[in-house]
């Protein structure tokens, strides 16, 4: 008589209930990989809410050619006269029209306490597929350069550019367009802050180094290893380390680029530019000498 105590064998001589247990733990596995999706995703900048008279530049709703002479919107209060110098803000992935205003403000809020000065926020398409993100801020880049050289060539005041999360993506890529039309820009300064860049790509052979090392300015990477966002779901959709989160590491890394390390100020992602607990104070102990 057959023993039907037995585990049942499947083709591969592994058992039913071993099959099972091994589901079982997979799902297990998912939901917690899930859970801490979700878990890393929590947050905000702060809930800042900005003035309509928040100065922005647009490019939503272009469509980006690539040429030289396309430039974007204009809106808000653009009354800089007592300013010797600017920032420049560029947000990051999943940024609606209407929270760019906020975001811009928000790091304007957090300069006040250090080193006041104007925060001009530019606004793009990046509310869309993280794939297709990626694409628009390569083309975001080029009307980055062109209103650069133009306001180089109209105004000429210093600007500070801060890069954050994806937006530093658009900033790397208007470096590289920069360099390669061989044209002067205003840029004092370039902060990433919670980069969503490969750590790779600041390295000597990297995807930037050109527009870096061409740069007369530093370059200068915020870090943070509590952005489980950008150690986790980050290095899971583009299977590489992003530098925001540890920084170029070992790689001999372009001249002009300097790592620093915010882990004692940052606790996430969302907290790089925000008053009283993120990391403006060291970006400006960054900035060259006036």
């Amino acid at each position: 008589m057959k023993d039907i105590s037995a585990p049942i064998k499947t083709d591969r001589g592994v058992s039913r209930r071993g099959v099972l247990v091994g589901a079982g733990a997979l799902t297990g596995l998912f939901v917690s990989a899930g859970a801490y999706v979700a878990w890393s995703l929590q947050g905000d900048h702060g809930g800042y809410v900005a003035p309509a008279s928040q100065p922005m530049l647009s490019i939503r709703g272009q469509q980006l050619d690539g040429s030289d002479q396309q430039l974007p919107e204009q809106s808000g209060e653009w009354s800089f006269e007592t300013a010797d110098e600017l920032y420049l803000f560029v947000h990051g992935f999943d940024t609606t029209a209407d929270a760019a205003p906020n975001l811009a403000y928000t790091a304007e809020r957090a300069f006040e306490a250090v080193r006041p000065n104007p925060v001009v926020g530019l606004s793009w398409d990046s509310d869309t597929e993280w794939d297709a993100a990626k694409e628009t801020a390569d083309a975001t880049g080029t009307v980055l350069t062109n209103w650069l050289t133009e306001w180089e060539h109209t105004d000429g005041r210093p600007i500070h550019i801060l890069g954050y999360s994806l937006g530093a993506r658009v900033v790397c890529e208007a470096l590289n367009i920069a360099a390669d039309r061989n044209v002067e820009t205003p840029i004092r300064s370039v902060s990433l802050l919670g980069a969503a860049i490969p750590r790779e790509s600041v390295t000597t052979a990297g995807r930037y180094s050109s527009g870096i090392e061409a740069l007369d300015a530093p370059v200068s990477n915020f870090h943070s290893e509590n952005d489980r966002v950008l150690g986790w779901i980050y290095r899971l959709s583009d299977r590489s380390q992003a530098v925001g989160y540890q920084g170029a590491g070992q790689s001999e890394t372009t001249s002009g680029y300097t790592d620093v390390d915010v882990t004692d100020l940052v606790a996430d992602h969302y907290s790089y530019f925000q008053p009283e607990e993120g990391c403006i104070p060291r970006v400006v102990d960054q900035f060259p000498s006036q």
